[in-house]
């Protein structure tokens, strides 16, 4: 029996959709870009899987990014790119459609304008977690709303609530001087209140530091997700006796559904380390899922293109160990979420197309070009272990 694993990255997209001017993004290219800006990128194993000729594909445009030799092994590699169906270009929505689902409905979003949430929402949420009152209430980068509150927030004891152009509330608290427990259980009020208002997530957002320049998000964010409207690839996997194993927020996005482990990881390093073990002690018949959230939460969303790049190396240095430990049935996906442009104005994530690398010892070599919907990786799956397939999506397993 084989194994499936899922490197997914975060906000990696590589050209923008072709609904991209709906949402502001036409020219968006959070690949390309990066690439522009650092000449030199080196990530020549992502070349080899065939990154940059998915990359090309969508834009017309070469990339150089590969100046050392790749590792060599019995590897081939299909590889394309793949459009988004769902209406959104959120994380919730990515995960739950490259998962065979697509978010066809809107989301409830809260406005960037002052005051973001409602009265009547915030005096709820007071009343049940016995709070005089919030901080923000606004739409804002979540290191710099610490950087502007985290001071105050210390000297009253307030939570601070703010949003993005994502449908989510976020609440920011020290983790120390107000605790994680007491935020969890807040984020945990604030989830069900919002019901009504169809919004994806609540996002607790704990920091440490004593002073608005030390101010330091920690590793113990929790997302609080609304369940997926239908069955996803991992709960049919899970169903039929797979065991999926979740890394980093995984478990979070999917609200725990067809998870039968979740493992805590954060940073690049150590969400590797967790993946590369659950590679090596995960039994036949599992799905192996890990995001890797740096490149969204660390670089796309702070605009930090050379940080994006170096991150972008690392995980290209670590491919080696991953393919030395894939069995000979195991079957690979590198692919991302929605895109993240660090050289976009603002701040928010970008609507692009998302690479779709499938590789292993058994994969036959391909082109499979666009893909219609990121549930075509689903659908694959889905074949590869026997599944029904799924309404949306078509299999690639066999191109």
């Amino acid at each position: 029996m084989s194994r499936a694993i899922i490197l997914m990255m975060d906000s990696f997209g590589i050209g923008g959709a072709p609904d991209a001017c709906m949402f502001g993004d036409d020219g968006a290219d959070t690949f390309g870009h990066i690439a522009k800006v650092n000449l030199g990128l080196n990530i020549p194993n992502l070349m080899m899987l065939g990154l940059g000729k998915a990359a090309e594909a969508t834009t017309g445009l070469q990339r150089e990014a590969g100046l050392q030799d790749p590792v060599k092994l019995s590897l081939h590699s299909k590889y394309g790119h793949a459009v988004e169906i769902s209406k959104a270009k959120d994380t919730t929505s990515g995960h739950w459609e490259m998962a065979g689902v697509p978010v066809l409905q809107e989301w409830g979003y809260f406005p960037k304008s002052y005051p973001s949430f409602p009265d009547r929402l915030v005096q709820r949420i007071c009343a049940r977690a016995n709070l005089s009152g919030i901080l923000g209430n606004k739409a804002a980068s979540g290191t710099e709303i610490i950087k502007e509150l985290g001071e105050k927030h210390l000297q009253t004891g307030l939570p601070i609530f703010y949003t993005s152009a994502d449908s989510c509330l976020q609440i920011a608290a020290h983790e120390k001087r107000f605790g994680l427990d007491k935020l969890y259980e807040l984020c945990q009020i604030a989830f069900e209140e919002v019901k009504p208002y169809r919004i994806a997530r609540i996002i607790a957002r704990p920091f440490v530091g004593n002073v608005a320049e030390d101010f330091t998000r920690t590793g113990n964010r929790r997302d609080y997700s609304v369940t997926p409207p239908a069955p996803t690839l991992l709960d049919k996997f899970k169903e039929t006796g797979g065991t999926v194993v979740a890394i980093g927020k995984i478990s979070d996005i999917y609200a725990g559904c067809g998870i039968s482990q979740s493992i805590h990881a954060t940073g690049l390093e150590e969400l590797w380390n967790a993946t590369l073990k659950a590679v090596r002690e995960a039994p036949n018949n599992s799905l192996i899922f890990t995001n890797f959230v740096d490149f969204d939460m660390l670089y796309g969303h702070r605009r930090d293109v050379k940080g994006y790049a170096r991150a972008l190396e690392y995980f290209d240095r670590r491919l080696p160990e991953f393919f030395a430990l894939l069995k000979e049935d195991d079957l690979a996906f590198v692919t991302a979420d929605h895109g993240n442009d660090p050289t976009w104005e603002g701040t928010d994530h970008t609507r692009e197309q998302v690479p779709v690398l499938m590789f292993g010892h058994q994969v036959t070599s391909a082109d499979i070009g666009k893909r219609d919907t990121f549930a075509d990786i689903a659908q694959t799956i889905a074949e590869f272990f026997n599944l029904p397939p799924f309404e949306y999506g078509r299999s690639f397993l066999k191109d």
